[in-house]
């Protein structure tokens, strides 16, 4: 996969967001998009051997469109700035989601802002057992590649509904996104081990994945 030509496109892209441009750029779209399956569709093969809960997730299921939804979003503009990928997609479940963009590039996972029957489930499993959750968020390899979970700034003031206060884990139990991730640089990206840093990333995020997965999944 030519990641510096997906950078190049999208830069361009940018410039010039408009359905003309892609139009006459459209050979190009569907080279660094076909390419960009293909790498998709190696790693989902590569990631189902380290994971034997893994969903194959195909480079073509895997993609976003890089459309933009302007029906709930109509002040974006017609493109994304990236191209999006969400690999071991099974339903009820949080994906291990690739993000490749101008603005910025990142590897996640787990759940942003989950319906509420899911968050219900989170919020079940953390009370059982939160503290093999806090194990997984502070374990010193953990850290060093996502740092702390992801902020999303909507936390709860107060315990949320049949919760008390003081309850022993009652920083998570406020949370309404479990997710983490690891923002890369298009340096990284590009670089010839990029693959074995995605796995890498992989490896380390699976335990978390998994509980919170498992939690949805009861």
């Amino acid at each position: 996969m030519n990641f510096q030509n997906l950078y190049a496109f999208l830069r361009a892209l940018q410039k010039n967001n408009a359905k003309e441009w892609m139009d006459d750029n459209r050979k190009w779209y569907h080279e660094i998009r076909d390419s960009y399956i293909e790498w998709l569709t190696q790693m989902d093969l590569q990631l189902s051997e380290i994971d034997p809960n893994y969903t194959h997730t195909p480079g073509k299921k895997a993609i976003n469109r890089i459309n933009n939804n302007l029906l709930y979003h109509p002040n974006k503009p017609i493109y994304k700035d990236h191209f999006g990928a969400g690999l071991d997609q099974e339903t009820k479940q949080g994906d291990f989601y690739i993000h490749l963009g101008t603005s910025e590039s990142f590897i996640a996972g787990g759940f942003y802002k989950p319906k509420s029957s899911l968050l219900k489930s989170i919020r079940q499993a953390i009370d059982y057992n939160g503290e093999e959750l806090k194990a997984i968020l502070n374990k010193p390899s953990f850290k060093e590649v996502f740092g702390n979970l992801v902020d999303d700034g909507d936390s709860l003031q107060t315990a949320p509904k049949g919760f008390s206060q003081d309850h022993e884990h009652i920083d998570l139990l406020r949370r309404k996104t479990f997710a983490v991730q690891h923002n890369l640089t298009q340096k990284a990206v590009m670089s010839a081990d990029f693959d074995d840093q995605v796995i890498k990333i992989y490896k380390e995020m699976l335990p978390f994945r998994t509980y919170l997965n498992q939690a949805v999944s009861v």
